[in-house]
């Protein structure tokens, strides 16, 4: 019966032991979790810094995009002065593709189709403006005095005298139709603009290149006209008119359509009226015009002569 207690008396260590170890271990894991958890902490901590670090490089990585965007709109701010050549240079930064792609553009227009948003608005020039409105001159300044020799060719009392005037008349009407009406057109959309919100808006750059590019067709135009046949001319200038005026009515209806009606139809109106009255003014004057002033003066001799022959 002793055994037992005994037992349990040697039983009792045990638990003392267990107690003991309990303790160890009750301590142990409170240095485990602590060492754990420093362990743990500092892997966070450690892991923290590695966060930080991706987090440093991703912000890094946006940084130079920022930076780069910075660069380049800063790069865009410090541009040249507008009255420097540099200024002028970016206006002009177009391959041959993209020229040949408008021009026809211009000549082929599609139904539905905008002309700036198709061709113009990722990279507006104006070097095919400019070389299109010079080599309209040109054209149309040679053939109307071709033109002229040709009708009268034959006759005795014509003497064919080049009329280099017409070059700076071409000039002067074919730059001043490619600026000012753009400019016109550019500040009325600008003004219609304030008073409707959902109106289409338009760079005047943007605009200038869509007038200058619609008047291509007019160079072989020009060069037809030389043809001595007014019904051959007025179909040619029927075609130019509405091809060249279908591309300025298409790509300008969508900026003025959601305007009041009668506003949107009058400005779509006056921009084919203007340009009707370019393409025909240019047939009246430099083709049809009548030349009188290249008759000799010897011709008045004789009949002066007679007259005074028989007044006496």
């Amino acid at each position: 019966g002793r055994r037992l207690p005994g037992t349990r008396w040697a039983s009792s260590p045990p638990p003392r032991e267990f107690a003991d170890s309990a303790t160890s271990l009750a301590a142990n894991p409170d240095a485990t979790t602590i060492s754990i958890e420093d362990t743990g902490e500092t892997p966070k901590h450690q892991s923290g810094p590695s966060r930080g670090s991706g987090r440093e490089e991703d912000d890094e990585l946006l940084g130079n995009d920022d930076s780069d965007k910075t660069e380049l709109l800063a790069g865009q701010k410090k541009s040249s002065p507008f009255w420097t050549f540099e200024y002028y240079q970016t206006f002009f930064d177009v391959d041959t593709y993209q020229v040949f792609d408008r021009i026809k553009g211009s000549l082929l227009p599609i139904p539905g189709k905008n002309f700036v948003r198709l061709y113009i608005r990722s990279n507006p020039d104006l070097y095919g403006p400019f070389w299109i409105c010079a080599t309209l001159v040109f054209a149309i300044a040679i053939s109307g005095n071709l033109s002229n020799f040709l009708i009268h060719l034959g006759e005795k009392t014509y003497h064919y005298v080049p009329e280099f005037r017409k070059v700076s008349i071409a000039a002067t009407i074919i730059y001043a139709y490619a600026w000012l009406v753009p400019l016109a057109l550019w500040g009325f959309l600008v003004w219609r603009n304030s008073k409707v919100m959902n109106i289409v808006s338009y760079s005047f750059l943007e605009i200038v290149c869509v007038y200058g590019y619609s008047l291509f067709i007019y160079i072989p135009t020009a060069i037809l006209w030389i043809i001595p046949q007014k019904a051959v001319r007025w179909i040619l200038v029927t075609i130019a008119l509405g091809i060249s005026g279908s591309v300025l009515a298409m790509t300008f209806w969508p900026a003025v359509r959601e305007d009041n009606r009668r506003i949107a139809l009058a400005t779509i109106v006056t921009i084919v009226l203007l340009h009707m009255l370019l393409s025909v003014g240019c047939l009246a004057y430099f083709f049809d015009a009548p030349e009188m002033d290249h008759l000799p003066p010897a011709t008045a001799a004789p009949n002066q002569t007679v007259a005074a022959v028989k007044s006496s």
